[in-house]
């Protein structure tokens, strides 16, 4: 038995920002973005049409911190009244951080407790939401979660909830012209990881299995022809198009092992996500040679193959992208991966995965030396 659902609707096409407004349509608004000339002059031309917003956020950091997120949703307390929609004007961190805005309505300290598993969902109650993303990655404009870093204490949260996902998603691959080389690869290797984590998943189903097929063949295709042509509009919709439809697979499963083998990988290494997330990729495939199923018939629709020609097909593409498959190459030491296998499996995205710590450390050509360890 199995079943999919995603509420989110999706309009694509370049040049779909002049529907913002109508999106709006009339209601108060907050604008959520970032400080650059080209959200200035978008932020202009949505206020010229739709008004202006009740109050623009546009100091987002990449991986949203707590404490720069507490400072910011006090701003929203300072309203006489909360806006009727947030949107949301840029990548992953954009779209996230709104995710934080809506739930807190003003108070963080709602959104904190319910984090740390203090308050239950039913002190959530979301402002609505409309993301518009302007890069091909993280997949949030289709999901009901977002990540929320908490750099202090070394540890990450997920803050899920039914009312996040945006009641619509303007996508509009335009935007994504002029993103440089390395955030271009970086945001599509993100897309690529959760396809592939939405496969050897314990909640993978036919749809989530069809989408990931298609968004990772997409990413395959395309991110490398595209971080040679920056510019070019038909390579930036085909990965636009490969972010939503995967967004649309882990939308439904979540992300597994390789997301939560990351996020330490990011916070002691300072290694970007969208790295940090895949270069393991090609180990976990190995692991899950034997899985059989929809994680077997969703690696072989991509790449023809599985096990260990599947792993060596996709650790070349990763190294034509510049990316090492190499965990030693980020500074990781085999004892150092070994405690974050054992992390990884514990964690909360780690039970998703179908595969097992045995294999995955004899994958990784660690399993003597765990073996020895443990004995």
């Amino acid at each position: 038995m199995w079943s999919y659902h995603n509420p989110v609707k999706l309009r694509f096409g370049a040049g779909l920002f002049a529907e913002l407004p109508d999106a709006i349509a009339g209601r108060s608004y907050s604008l959520v973005t970032y400080p650059d000339a080209m959200f200035r002059d978008l932020a202009a031309r949505l206020a010229a049409v739709a008004g202006a917003p009740m109050i623009t956020i546009d100091d987002i950091a990449p991986n949203p911190d707590i404490s720069l997120l507490a400072e910011q949703t006090a701003r929203f307390s300072h309203l006489p009244s909360q806006p009727e929609v947030i949107v949301a004007l840029g990548g992953g961190s954009v779209i996230d951080s709104a995710k934080v805005f809506a739930a807190a309505r003003g108070d963080f300290a709602v959104v904190d407790a319910y984090l740390r598993k203090q308050a239950g969902p039913e002190t959530i109650h979301p402002l609505p939401l409309i993301a518009v993303p302007t890069t091909a990655g993280t997949g949030s404009e289709v999901t009901c979660w977002g990540t929320v870093w908490d750099t202090a204490s070394g540890s990450k949260f997920s803050l899920a909830h039914p009312g996040l996902y945006p009641e619509l998603s303007l996508i509009d691959p335009a935007l994504m012209i002029g993103k440089p080389k390395s955030l271009t690869i970086q945001t599509g290797l993100d897309t690529l990881s959760h396809s592939l984590e939405s496969l050897w998943n314990h909640s993978a189903n036919p749809v989530s299995m069809a989408h990931a097929v298609m968004a990772a063949r997409g990413v395959i295709a395309a991110l490398p022809k595209l971080a040679n042509d920056l510019g070019n509009i038909d390579l930036r919709s085909d990965m636009a198009r490969s972010a939503s439809l995967a967004g649309f697979a882990f939308s439904n499963t979540k992300t597994a092992i390789a997301h939560s083998l990351s996020y330490p990988i990011t916070l002691r290494h300072n290694v970007p996500h969208g790295i940090a997330c895949s270069f393991s990729l090609p180990i976990v495939i190995r692991s899950v040679a034997d899985a059989g199923g929809l994680c077997a018939e969703g690696i072989g629709a991509i790449f023809g193959s599985t096990g260990q020609a599947a792993s060596e097909h996709l650790s070349g593409f990763l190294n034509g992208l510049g990316v090492s498959t190499d965990f030693h190459d980020y500074g990781i030491t085999d004892a150092e991966f070994i405690e974050l296998v054992d992390l990884a499996i514990d964690g909360e995205r780690g039970q998703n995965f179908i595969g097992t710590k045995e294999n995955l450390l004899n994958a990784a050509g660690l399993g003597d030396n765990y073996r020895k360890a443990v004995s």
